[in-house]
């Protein structure tokens, strides 16, 4: 179980971040400085997983060019007191791939302070996404990320680390060297790297710890909050980890040279212990037999889950130290509990034994460890003078060779292959990583493969109505238009009540109040009473019944309007409310308009055969369904003549083509065009039907998203 939803985890979260690829970032502001990201507000999960941002893989491997794989590796030469030797030829060197010497194609000398050389040219301002990429590939620019994984950090910890990293930005780094903060939940795309301490300082002032506090703060981690903690506690592994593979392919887009990613972390358990092992992680303790019970975990049984998480934990960290290994990025690991005693305090359970406790801390250590060790960094763990362990973080950066060479050893074999660099000159040491994955003959034709097209923005917009609802939402709504009296245009607003999340109570939702101005004028302003079959139903646990929206209509201008929605319970008490803004198109024009199309759910022949022959039934706001159901979907052709073209399509979520949809024409003038649509035959997904009709000078389109579960 909990390796599936480790790989349910990591299939969602590539594309949440918006990890690709080249991962070639966003559009940076247009300011003298450019802001360093903050921690993720509530509401919002950093910059929220977007639908239909699908990237690839976020390692990439070697490209394979005529059976050649060029290889860079980052060399460390140290005398024997420590300091930097910098005056190495290439002839001083031997490069060795699984014991074969290699040719040295590449031989540059990185040796930079973070200060600007007599000389040399002077920093420049980052004012964009350019700027940003042009001065990370200087030679003389040193490139950090901190990264603050506050989901494996205790909030006091957190608290402790706020002034030791403040020192290290304030006195050891240099105007020329960049600093990027990212958090786990931050989108590749939005990482900002900045020269300006004064923004970076603010934002490390806000770090906040959050390990096993499980409670949701954003719209992302609602999704699977009452989930239990373990399930909880995987997800958030899954989170850190493809975006430390994420920032590993950003910092490689900038740069060839050495990169340092300073990981802020108390490290990964891949399993909890069992008094820790909630049914809800919103509800510690409760409906847990062994929450009291110090022997609970002293079992065959235990011991053998644990092995088997183990060995799925080393692989996840196999393909993030793999991540860095390709990009020449440098993972620090700097564990904010120094000297501890043990994992768990009193504060945590008084359940757990010592033994256990300290056991825990050691296998949360080793994946610290792994992960700084195979990447050619180091791990400050177990030491209370962190501060001495991050200069060493920029004496690395200072001083190393870049070194390349060409391997006609290796093929897409899947395998890993061992590097080892030695240099002729007696007493000097070497640090350099140990090797690389070969990507697979499938990896490597990806790698060759042309870029797949990315989703079109339309398709990206349509789809952002079926995200996850929020947790506190009381009702879903819809708005539709068509053509009305007058010139006006006639808008319809539906609404449904919402149930509570699975655990919660809540009060019921009997009504709501609409009111929708233009321009200083009332559209409408009334309160819209609840269906009151779904009020019979609501709180029973039955299946409620397929139609529980009640619609309104009102007449208003083209141009923009405001709705005002306020939810009220039975005693008339404002539950929950929102407000928007909408542009009310105008179908007094020649040229051709749909109308919005108006969804109808079904569960049973009987259903679709009822709502196939009512002329004004309720439209659905709900956009997720199950396989089970039917849709049937109305909407309305102004202009295009008498008997316009119109069209329907199926695509999938990167807006490709998967089936034509047969459209019904109205049988008599005034009646609506129809879709229907079984959902029996598509895997669970998401999908957008896209309605065309032509015309001149253009075509008018509309868009339909819709998730579709098991």
């Amino acid at each position: 179980m909990a390796r599936l939803i480790r790989l349910a985890a990591a299939g969602a979260l590539v594309a949440a971040l918006g990890i690709g690829a080249s991962a070639s970032g966003g559009q940076a502001g247009q300011q003298a400085a450019p802001p360093v990201q903050q921690p993720p507000p509530a509401g919002q999960p950093g910059q929220a997983p977007q639908p239909g941002q699908a990237g690839q893989k976020p390692q990439q491997p070697p490209v394979f060019r005529a059976g050649v794989s060029a290889v860079r590796v980052d060399v460390i030469i140290t005398d024997n007191k420590g300091n930097p030797v910098g005056d190495l030829k290439p002839e001083d060197f031997d490069v060795y791939e699984d014991g074969k010497l290699q040719t040295i194609d590449l031989f540059k000398l990185i040796n930079s302070d973070g200060n600007v050389a007599p000389g040399a040219e002077p920093a420049r301002p980052i004012r964009s996404q350019f700027d940003q990429e042009n001065e990370a590939g200087r030679d003389d620019v040193r490139l950090f990320v901190i990264f603050l994984d506050d989901y494996h950090v205790r909030k006091l910890n957190a608290m402790r680390m706020r002034d030791t990293l403040v020192q290290f930005v304030q006195t050891q780094l240099g105007p020329l060297d960049m600093v990027a903060i990212v958090y786990p939940l931050m989108s590749v795309n939005n990482i900002t790297f900045t020269r300006d301490q004064t923004s970076l300082v603010a934002a490390l002032r806000q770090f906040e710890g959050r390990k096993y506090d499980y409670r949701p703060m954003n719209q992302f981690e609602a999704q699977y909050a009452n989930y239990p903690s373990q399930a909880v506690e995987t997800v958030r592994n899954q989170v850190t980890m493809t975006a430390l593979r994420g920032v590993a392919v950003r910092m490689g887009s900038l740069r060839e040279g050495r990169k340092a990613l300073i990981f802020v972390s108390e490290g990964f358990s891949s399993l909890l212990p069992v008094q820790m092992r909630d049914p809800n992680a919103q509800m510690p303790g409760f409906g847990n037999p062994t929450t009291k019970n110090p022997n609970a975990g002293n079992t065959v049984m235990e011991d053998r889950a644990r092995f088997s998480s183990d060995i799925d934990m080393l692989s996840d960290l196999r393909e993030v130290f793999n991540a860095a290994n390709q990009q020449n990025t440098a993972i620090y690991a700097l564990d904010p509990r120094g000297l501890s005693m043990g994992e768990f305090d009193v504060s945590d359970t008084a359940s757990i034994g010592m033994k256990e406790s300290q056991d825990y801390l050691r296998a949360t250590q080793d994946t610290l460890q792994i992960l700084a060790t195979n990447t050619d960094g180091r791990a400050i763990i177990n030491r209370n003078d962190l501060d001495k362990g991050l200069k060493q973080v920029v004496r690395d950066s200072s001083a190393y060779y870049l070194v390349g060479y060409n391997s006609t050893l290796s093929k897409p074999d899947g395998r890993f292959h061992e590097i080892k660099v030695k240099v002729k000159r007696p007493g000097l040491q070497v640090r350099s990583r140990k090797g690389y994955w070969a990507p697979t003959t499938e990896d490597a034709a990806k790698a060759a493969a042309p870029p797949k097209p990315p989703t079109p923005p339309a398709v990206e917009k349509a789809l952002s109505t079926v995200q996850a609802r929020p947790r506190d939402a009381y009702v879903s709504t819809w708005v539709g238009t068509g053509a009305g009296d007058g010139g006006k245009t006639r808008v319809t607003f539906v609404w449904e009540p919402l149930p509570p999340i699975l655990g919660e109570k809540r009060q019921d939702v009997a009504s709501v109040r609409l009111i929708a101005s233009a321009r200083g004028e009332e559209l409408f302003n009334g309160t819209v009473l609840g269906d009151p079959a779904a009020a019979a139903t609501a709180g029973s646990g039955s299946t409620p019944p397929a139609r529980t929206g009640v619609k309104v209509t009102f007449d208003a201008p083209p141009g923009r309007i405001n709705v005002r929605v306020i939810a009220l319970n039975d005693k008339g008490e404002a539950l929950d409310g929102f407000q928007q803004e909408m542009t009310v198109p105008d179908f007094s024009q020649a040229q051709v308009r749909l109308s919005t199309p108006a969804v109808f759910r079904s569960r049973t022949a009987r259903e679709f055969q009822a709502l196939s022959r009512d002329a004004d039934p309720v439209p659905t706001p709900a956009r997720d369904f199950r396989r089970t159901e039917r849709l049937l979907i109305r909407f309305d052709v102004h202009g295009g003549g008498a008997s316009p073209e119109v069209t329907a399509t199926l695509l999938n979520r990167l807006g490709q083509k998967m089936a034509d949809l047969p459209v019904q024409a109205p049988a008599e003038p005034g009646r609506p065009y129809q879709l229907d649509v079984p959902l029996a035959g598509l895997s669970p997904s998401d999908y957008v039907i896209e309605i065309r009709v032509k015309g001149t000078p253009t075509d008018a389109t509309e868009l339909i998203a819709i998730k579709i579960g098991s």
